[in-house]
C-alpha cells in the first residue's frame, strides 16, 4: 500500500513539533526520501498534466510546512537563489537533478544583490533528499523529465527571496 499524502503530513508534523531544529528537519529528509521512492504515490501526486511545474498538496494549518509536488518536463538552469526566510527540502522522486551550493562572498542590501559563487555541486538522484536552511543559496540544473516532493518551511508563493547574483 502506498505512502499516504496525509501520513506524510502528520509524519512531517511529527518530527517538527519534536525536534524544529536542524535534527527534525534531516527527520524530514527520511520521510521525503521514502515518499519519493514510493511508485504509488509519485503516480498519484506527481503527475504532468496535473502540476505545472508546482502545486501545493498540502499546507498544515498549525506549522506552516507546505509538500509540495513539482514536475518539470523541459531542461532548465536555474539561477543562485534562497528561499527567503524559509527552510525548503528537495526529494528526487524521477530524473537526476544537478545541485550547485553557492557561498556568500559579499552581502547584500536593499540596493545591491548578494555576491555568491559556487563551492560545492553534486547529483540528486531518486530517493535523495537534501536540507536547504535559510539563507542557503543553491542552483538547480535539469536536463531531462524531473519529478520532486519538495517541503517548504512556508509556502514560497508569499516569501520575499533574497536578490543573488553569481560573482
Amino acid at each position: 500500500m502506498a505512502y499516504t499524502l496525509e501520513q506524510l503530513s502528520a509524519d512531517i508534523r511529527h518530527a517538527l513539533k519534536t525536534d524544529a531544529g536542524p535534527a527534525g528537519k534531516q527527520a524530514v529528509c527520511a520521510l521525503v526520501s521514502k515518499v519519493s521512492l514510493d511508485k504509488e504515490f509519485v503516480a498519484q501526486h506527481l503527475t504532468a498534466d496535473q502540476w505545472r511545474p508546482r502545486k501545493v498538496l498540502y499546507k498544515d494549518p498549525e506549522l506552516g510546512f507546505c509538500i509540495c509536488g513539482h514536475v518539470y518536463e523541459t531542461p532548465a538552469h536555474e539561477t543562485p537563489h534562497d528561499h527567503g526566510s524559509s527552510w525548503a527540502i528537495y526529494g528526487l522522486a524521477v530524473g537526476d537533478t544537478e545541485m550547485t551550493d553557492w557561498r556568500i562572498v559579499q552581502p547584500g542590501d536593499e540596493a545591491n544583490p548578494t555576491m555568491v559563487e559556487p563551492e560545492r555541486t553534486y547529483v540528486l538522484q531518486p530517493g535523495d533528499a537534501h536540507f536547504y536552511d535559510v539563507g542557503v543559496a543553491h542552483s538547480p540544473k535539469r536536463v531531462g523529465l524531473t519529478k520532486l516532493v519538495r517541503i517548504e518551511g512556508a509556502n514560497l508563493d508569499h516569501i520575499k527571496r533574497s536578490n543573488i547574483k553569481a560573482a
